[in-house]
């Protein structure tokens, strides 16, 4: 709860924390946004792909030219500015930066940069949950054999349910169940880029005037974000994941302790410590009354008949039976809230969110029946979607996970539904990110 006076002290010291930032897109956007408002931090560079984008993007969140204007590294120490480039390594290897960001939401790239980033040194903030999902265990791992911080994104929902789950277990409650709201539908699943503003109520025309992405747009539609996401928590918490997938009940945040509780006390739960996804429509496409479409929450047990008193007494909404209750946040502010996470990591050494074992995965299963040869395009695309699985089934069935999903030719044809498997597709086993996957499999498995 000093995380801000710790920052002044830093300021005062004329020590700010030096970050670097890899990806300029929303998230990035809306980090930098803040980060030229906090005492205490100095971000020495942002690469990007496109860095004329990003000068664009610093003027659109109120950044004066002078703030961007440093032609080097060197000049940014002398003036406190900001360099803007394309080349990702170099800013990683920048004298005296300890914290980088990784934003760009590949994850061969987050891959990369989160290794090169740990071998010089750095701390790193994990927005690219993909990244996350697909090898966080032994992402963490090397870090700490680094000794530095690896994290998940303070502001992403992710590490606000992480938060949710600590404080309840630090009270000394149960966790029955964790996640966050979203808007589903069963035949979101088979949304593809072309389909995607049907659904969002937008045409393509106005969608490609806000430069949005219809591919990424796409992720969140048709369940894959909510189940990479739910994969990160389930990691980072201990918690389980559903066996068949996610559910994505339509209920209010009313309705929280009553339906996400073990099916033996008249829930919806297969058992308790597991995380899941509530939408905020019905089936016929009503709206849910107090929906947290944008937030996230955690249900927890009272453990006695004296806690369920307390829940009563200081006017907790319960289920039936007054065991269970549940808190909740309807909201999420994405980069905006970043910097919780880069001053935790610099200044406690502590992660918001970290994954510790291997307990969720995410699988690509076929959004048609796919054909020999195919070469498949990653979430949010035409070709496949991904649904959590618990990791030992997901190892079990040789799952192909959705972050190797992207760029791969298919060997043989996989019916629509289906998980898809490493026999099914041709993977280049030279590449990092495939080499770093199979060996976080068999560490973790």
């Amino acid at each position: 709860m000093n995380l801000f006076s710790l920052l002044g002290k830093r300021a005062a010291a004329n020590n700010p924390i030096k970050i670097g930032v890899i990806g300029a897109g929303k998230f990035g956007s809306m980090f930098l946004s803040q980060a030229q408002k906090t005492p205490g931090f100095h971000v020495v560079g942002i690469a990007d792909l496109n860095p004329e984008k990003v000068r664009v993007s610093l003027a659109d969140v109120g950044w004066e030219p002078e703030q961007y204007g440093a032609q080097s590294f060197d000049e940014t120490a002398r003036f406190g500015s900001t360099f803007i480039t394309d080349d990702a390594e170099a800013l990683i290897k920048a004298e005296g930066i300890e914290i980088i960001i990784e934003a760009t939401g590949n994850p061969a790239a987050g891959i990369h940069h989160a290794l090169m980033a740990f071998d010089h040194g750095c701390h790193v903030i994990a927005v690219n949950v993909e990244a996350d999902v697909l090898a966080g265990p032994l992402l963490a791992a090397r870090a700490r054999q680094a000794g530095v911080i690896y994290s998940l994104a303070y502001g992403d929902q992710p590490a606000l349910i992480a938060e949710m789950v600590d404080w309840a277990r630090a009270c000394g409650l149960k966790v029955i169940c964790a996640g966050k709201g979203t808007k589903y539908l069963p035949e979101y699943h088979g949304s593809t880029p072309d389909t995607v503003w049907d659904y969002y109520g937008l045409s393509a025309e106005r969608a490609a005037l806000a430069a949005m992405n219809p591919q990424m747009f796409n992720s969140f539609l048709d369940g894959t974000k909510s189940s990479i996401e739910m994969a990160a928590v389930a990691n980072a918490c201990g918690l389980s994941a559903p066996d068949d997938g996610l559910l994505f009940p339509a209920i209010g945040t009313h309705e929280l302790p009553e339906s996400l509780k073990p099916a033996d006390d008249g829930g919806l739960l297969a058992t308790k410590g597991t995380v899941e996804v509530i939408s905020s429509i019905h089936r016929d496409g009503s709206d849910v009354a107090n929906d947290l479409r944008w937030g996230v929450y955690c249900v927890f047990e009272a453990g006695s008949a004296y806690v369920e008193r307390c829940f009563a007494d200081y006017g907790l909404e319960t289920d039936s039976t007054g065991r269970y209750s549940a808190m909740y946040k309807p909201f999420h502010l994405i980069g905006l809230e970043l910097g919780i996470s880069v001053a935790s990591a610099a200044i406690r050494k502590e992660p918001t969110g970290v994954a510790g074992g291997w307990h969720g995965d995410v699988v690509a299963v076929a959004k048609k029946d796919l054909k020999v040869g195919e070469i498949l395009d990653g979430e949010g695309g035409f070709c496949v979607w991904g649904k959590l699985f618990p990791a030992k089934k997901s190892y079990a069935m040789k799952g192909l996970a959705i972050g190797l999903a992207h760029h791969v030719k298919l060997t043989r044809p996989v019916k629509q539904g289906a998980a898809l498997t490493w026999d099914d597709v041709e993977v280049d086993d030279g590449a990092q990110a495939v080499i770093f996957r199979r060996e976080m499999e068999k560490v973790f498995s």
